[in-house]
């Protein structure tokens, strides 16, 4: 007898209900009871288009996660939805590495284009993660293997598999093993960096830094950047930007780092957006003298290149040539900048009204974290609602605010919101780089209305109506 397989219909046709009991029996139990707390894990999506997200029921979402950093093209744009359909209607070939490919030569041209320098040589995998591990083997491999520490900030995050999770400086539940030779540095501290080399002469091949901390909402500053730059060259070290998050103009430049004319990593990694929103695809692209010492020779040409499998696939590779060429034809940075002056000015309005709630607000471009506090009095009650277990995590009284908020204007405004897992948990306002103004306006003001209730009203609601049913 034949297995009894789900076809597409039959997938489209399941209920919430459905869907929850499949998560469990074959995903993760674990997830639904963590997601179910809050409404978007009790509903299903029935399309989505620009900065708006469609459910089943009918009611239409103002999606400010920016899929965390993914939809800075917003959901399904219609010239990437045209350059997919293209590439099926007309039966391009997807995967065939002994056969070169227009798309991946013209991306990789276009990214030489629009970076400064000569970052001209790109890798192009699936991830960002992917993209973090191949630039620390490319700086790896720029000394010959013989050095062997990599430097990385106390607050980075750079990925979840061995090698970036050993690289992410966000704390972990579960210590996996990682590459060897890491050690830690104080984010924008040039005194720690240049102390982490002093314990380290002559064997440090790789810095790895992200010039804004979207996990955390902090940057750094250009002093920093700049003496960093000075730094590796004197030590002949590898200099890796992360721009995975912040790349094709998210916080109002193309690339974080050039806002600061002449600055240059020696890598530079790129994912999330870059693939317009449809497509799994990342890029490492290193300054030409970097890559070619590293590999351009017969004996390492295939080392990071045509023996991995979906490196430069070709439906992804066409689809981010698209992506590419709308965030410079629409101006995206100055896009996020026209955000970023929304943004700032109503959130700043909202940290002076509601000072018992905010403790600050930072940010730039269309990348801002609203964090919370509420003072002693909303802390103590989150202490004693907290179950056993998480009442030991410094963070969770401020990690179940901020979720109380994300829930309230979820539920009572239709405002899609999310908070980082690391450094200080704000609530983060992320809108594609699509999204009106305008909308930015309601959503700033619907977060007015919600911080109105209170803090120890939006918390005890949550508690009562969805956290209490994970215990």
């Amino acid at each position: 007898m034949p297995p009894n397989l789900f076809t597409l219909d039959d997938a489209e046709r399941l209920d919430v209900d459905e869907v929850h009991d499949l998560y469990r029996r074959y995903v993760n139990r674990s997830q639904v009871k963590l997601m179910t707390s809050f409404g978007f894990g009790r509903e299903l999506v029935a399309h989505a288009e620009g900065a708006h997200i469609t459910l089943r029921d009918g009611r239409r979402l103002l999606d400010l996660t920016g899929g965390v950093g993914v939809l800075s093209h917003g959901h399904n744009h219609p010239r990437i939805l045209a350059a997919r359909e293209r590439f099926a209607r007309e039966r391009r070939m997807e995967v065939h590495k002994t056969y070169f490919s227009p798309y991946l030569a013209a991306l990789s041209h276009n990214l030489a284009a629009v970076l400064p320098g000569d970052l001209n040589m790109s890798f192009l995998p699936n991830s960002g993660a992917e993209a973090v591990e191949g630039a620390v083997k490319l700086a790896y491999k720029y000394h010959g293997g013989k050095r062997g520490t990599v430097l990385r900030a106390d607050i980075a995050f750079h990925g979840k598999l061995l090698g970036s999770g050993g690289l992410t400086g966000a704390p972990r539940t579960f210590a996996f093993p990682t590459i060897p030779g890491i050690d830690t540095f104080r984010y924008n501290d040039l005194a720690s960096v240049r102390e982490a080399v002093r314990r380290h002469r002559n064997d440090v091949y790789a810095v790895l830094i992200e010039p804004f901390s979207a996990s955390t909402i902090q940057a750094c500053s250009e002093e920093f950047l700049r003496g960093l730059r000075e730094l590796c060259d004197a030590e002949d070290i590898v200099l890796i930007f992360d721009e995975i998050y912040t790349g094709w103009g998210k916080t109002g430049s193309l690339f974080h780092f050039m806002r600061y004319p002449g600055l240059l990593p020696d890598v530079l990694t790129t994912s999330k957006s870059f693939g317009g929103g449809k497509s799994s695809i990342s890029a490492f692209v290193a300054r030409e003298p970097v890559f070619r010492r590293a590999y351009d020779n017969l004996t390492d040409a295939l080392l990071q290149s045509t023996s991995t499998t979906y490196y430069g696939f070709g439906e992804e590779t066409a689809t981010a040539l698209e992506a590419v060429n709308i965030a410079l034809d629409d101006d995206y940075p100055t896009r996020a900048r026209e955000i970023g002056r929304v943004l700032d000015a109503g959130l700043t309005r909202l940290a002076e009204r509601h000072r018992d709630a905010v403790a600050r607000v930072d940010g730039c471009g269309a990348l801002w974290g609203v964090f919370l506090d509420g003072g002693p009095r909303v802390l103590d009650l989150v202490g004693k609602l907290a179950p056993v277990g998480l009442a030991r995590d410094p963070r969770f009284r401020f990690k179940l605010i901020t979720c109380a908020v994300v829930d309230a204007l979820y539920r009572d405004h239709g405002i899609y919101t999310y908070y980082t897992l690391n450094g200080e948990n704000p609530l983060v306002l992320a809108p594609p780089l699509v999204t009106d103004p305008t909308d930015v306006e309601y959503a700033v003001t619907c977060l007015d209305k919600t911080l109105e209730q209170g803090l120890t009203r939006l918390v005890a609601r949550f508690v009562k109506e969805k956290v209490s049913s994970l215990w």
